[in-house]
């Protein structure tokens, strides 16, 4: 399984913006070029990633045991009639079985390793080789069982309009940009420009209402532009002070005109610096680290809450909060869970009846009507779960028989 530390990604300068994306589970574009799949689940895809985010994306997508077709660079050696052997690097397709994934942080790019299983005039039937995969490269994969979660991740992710949930608002005094971002674009949703007249060349009063006037139109554009069950973190940059007295006004006339929409989302406002009120200014504070920080808490608030809820449940009502599968999938069996709790990690185990077995568990409480999180094994919070089995459940009601049943058990062993 592939363990990366904070350190490690932070040093890399190719990837703090792709750090963005990786830490969150924010499902990455990426183009579906074919799919064949029949009604048991077997068959394949043909993908081609488009940047460098899209390989923490494929990443989670593959798993050992898949077999993989993609070009690939392979040194041959040639002898001629008289003897002598000359090696060139031949460029060929081959198609293995998949031992080994790594992900290179550095690079943004997987290696895969595993043995031809199929004819090639330059790699032996069964010999091993290392197929590197990179951006704007496509690859097929094969699988025995496309399962729902993964399938959902490849929808997901060739789906720009579900993963654009992060939003800026970017200004200065009298102008703003409201904006979408997704890996591959910023989208402008709109422009405010409202003439502000200087300090000391018109009376206060002016001066005021105009600066009112541009905060109700950024204030409604946000309103209007914003899908806030999509979007997770919206960022408002801005050099100076401009920013902060926006979002003062905002709140306060949220809180005066009984503005649920501003009031409910308020946790998912960071306030950051930039050098001015200029799309093109949101390069540097996505690349800012102390930005990515702030952002990774907020962009994983809705996990983070849930399990903070779990952890004061199992101190207060523990007969509500369960961990571990057994309890969990027997809190399930009587359609007992409100939200289940899983660490993505758990897709990536190497033992395809133990992976399907939670794809199992996140359709069944799906399916009886509950709420699925699931948290990323690079986050904070998605670290404390994998300490607790990876999985855990919020329940509707007590179920204390849960815990009896274990005491028995353990009566019988003794």
């Amino acid at each position: 399984m592939w363990k990366v530390c904070a350190s490690q990604l932070f040093s890399s300068p190719r990837c703090v913006h792709t750090l963005l994306l990786i830490l969150f589970y924010i499902p990455l574009k990426m183009k579906l070029i074919h799919k064949d799949i029949d009604k048991d689940g077997r068959g394949k895809m043909v993908l081609l990633p488009d940047e460098g985010e899209d390989m923490w994306h494929t990443y989670n997508i593959m798993m050992e045991g898949d077999c993989l077709r993609a070009t690939t660079i392979r040194k041959v050696q040639q002898e001629s009639a008289t003897g002598s052997s000359t090696s060139s690097r031949i460029r060929t397709t081959i198609t293995i079985r998949v031992e080994a994934i790594t992900f290179d942080t550095g690079a943004c790019m997987l290696r895969v390793k595993g043995r031809n299983v199929e004819e090639n005039q330059y790699i032996k039937m069964g010999a091993y080789h290392t197929v590197d995969l990179e951006p704007n490269r496509k690859f097929t994969l094969f699988k025995e069982q496309w399962d729902s979660v993964t399938i959902e991740r490849v929808d997901n992710a060739c789906d720009p309009a579900k993963h654009a949930d992060l939003a800026a608002v970017v200004m200065q005094e009298g102008l703003a940009f409201v904006c979408l971002i997704t890996s591959a674009m910023t989208v402008d949703r709109a422009k405010i420009d409202v003439n502000i007249p200087k300090k000391g060349k018109a009376d206060d009063t002016q001066r005021k209402k105009a600066v009112a006037k541009f905060f109700d139109q950024v204030m409604a554009a946000i309103i209007r532009h914003l899908n806030f069950e999509v979007v997770k973190a919206v960022l408002i940059a801005s050099p100076g002070f401009v920013k902060d007295q926006f979002f003062e006004y905002m709140m306060r006339n949220a809180v005066q005109t009984d503005i649920k929409l501003l009031l409910e989302n308020k946790s998912k406002f960071v306030l950051v610096h930039s050098s001015s009120g200029f799309r093109h200014s949101l390069r540097e504070v996505l690349e800012d680290p102390a930005v990515t920080a702030k952002l990774a808490d907020t962009k994983a608030a809705g996990e983070t809450k849930a399990l903070q809820q779990f952890m004061t449940m199992l101190g207060t009502d523990p007969d509500r909060a369960y961990y571990g599968i057994k309890h969990v999938e027997r809190a399930n069996d009587s359609l007992a869970i409100e939200t289940l709790l899983v660490s993505d990690s758990l897709f990536r185990s190497k033992d395809l009846d133990e992976r399907q077995r939670y794809v199992r568990l996140v359709d069944s409480v799906k399916g009886n009507g509950g709420d699925v999180k699931i948290f990323s094994s690079l986050h904070v919070s998605g670290e404390q779960l994998d300490q607790m089995t990876g999985v855990a459940a919020i329940l509707r009601f007590p179920m204390p028989e849960i815990e009896e049943e274990d005491h028995a058990l353990d009566s019988d062993e003794e």
